[in-house]
C-alpha cells in the first residue's frame, strides 16, 4: 500500500507591518508589487517547504513553535517601545521559538522585537534614521555561523529604520555591523537570527521607501535625492534569505521520521 504523501514542512511569515501604499501598489511586470509577505514568499519559494503568512495585529493566532519548521518576522513602521499588545504577544512567541530551537529570522522590527523579548534594550538610534542602500561588515564570529558563514566580508543591503538594538540580550552574538549601527546582525541561541537591514528589499523598493518618507528625511537633515541616487541592487539580501530557507528545510528533513 502506498504511503500517504507527507505535507511539506511549514515556513511561516509573520507580517507585523505594512509597506507604504505607493510601494505596495507599484506595477511590476503588470502586477502590483505587493507587501512584505509577498516579498518574503517570493524570496523563500522552494519545493521543500510550504510558505504562508499570518498577521498577529489582526488577531491571527501564532502557532506552537513545534508546529512549524521555521519563521520570519517582518519589518514594521510601529515601534517596539510602544509595547502594543500584539507586539508583546509576538515577542513572547519569538522567545518560545528560541527556547525550542525553531529556526527564526527577525527582520528590522522583528530583529528588534526578538532582542527585546530576550532581555535586550531597543530605542531610538542616536545616529538617526538609516534608509536606502547600506553596507555592513561581517564580524569574525560570522565565519563559523550556520547562516552567515561563507558570505562575503561586506554585504550590500537595503535599510529603513529609526530604532535599533541598543543593548544586547544575554548570550547574543554580533555577526555584522556598520558605523550607523553596531548590531546589524545578531545570533540568539542555536537557531535564531536578527538582521536590522531588509534582505527582502531590492533597490526599487528602497527608493520607494525613501520617496514615501522624503519629507521626514528632509526634516531630519537627510537629502532624499542623494539617498535615492546612492541606491543600488545587490544579491546579498536574497542570498541570505535563500540560505535561511535551505537551513530550515535541512533541519526539517533531519527531524522528520524516516
Amino acid at each position: 500500500m502506498a504511503h500517504a504523501q507527507r505535507e511539506r514542512p511549514r515556513l511561516l511569515i509573520v507580517k507585523v507591518g505594512d509597506a507604504p501604499a505607493a510601494v505596495v501598489g507599484a506595477r511590476v511586470r503588470g502586477a502590483a508589487r505587493g507587501d512584505y509577505d509577498a516579498w518574503f514568499a517570493q524570496a523563500t519559494a522552494t519545493s521543500a517547504l510550504r510558505t504562508d503568512a499570518i498577521d498577529p495585529r489582526g488577531g491571527d493566532a501564532l502557532p506552537p513553535p513545534s508546529a512549524i519548521a521555521g519563521a520570519i518576522v517582518s519589518g514594521s513602521s510601529s515601534l517596539v517601545t510602544d509595547r502594543e499588545p500584539w507586539s508583546e504577544r509576538t515577542g513572547r512567541w519569538m522567545r518560545a521559538c528560541v527556547e525550542q530551537a525553531t529556526p527564526l529570522l527577525g527582520v528590522c522590527y522583528g530583529h528588534q522585537l526578538l532582542a527585546d523579548a530576550l532581555g535586550g534594550r531597543v530605542g531610538a538610534n542616536p545616529r538617526g534614521r538609516e534608509i536606502g542602500t547600506v553596507e555592513v561588515a561581517l564580524t569574525a564570529a560570522a565565519k563559523d555561523d550556520a547562516l552567515f558563514g561563507g558570505l562575503p566580508g561586506r554585504l550590500v543591503v537595503q535599510a529603513s529604520h529609526r530604532q535599533s538594538v541598543l543593548g544586547l540580550p544575554p548570550g547574543a552574538v554580533v555577526l555584522a555591523a556598520n558605523a550607523h549601527d553596531p548590531h546589524q546582525a545578531l545570533r540568539f541561541g542555536q537557531a535564531a537570527w536578527g538582521v536590522q537591514f531588509h534582505p527582502e528589499m531590492d533597490a526599487a523598493i528602497a527608493r520607494g521607501f525613501i520617496e514615501a518618507r522624503a519629507e521626514r528625511c528632509r526634516e531630519e537633515g537627510l537629502d532624499p535625492a542623494q539617498l535615492i541616487a546612492r541606491t543600488r541592487d545587490s544579491l546579498d539580501g536574497a542570498t541570505l534569505l535563500r540560505r535561511f530557507t535551505a537551513l530550515v528545510a535541512e533541519r526539517a528533513r533531519a527531524a522528520s521520521p524516516r
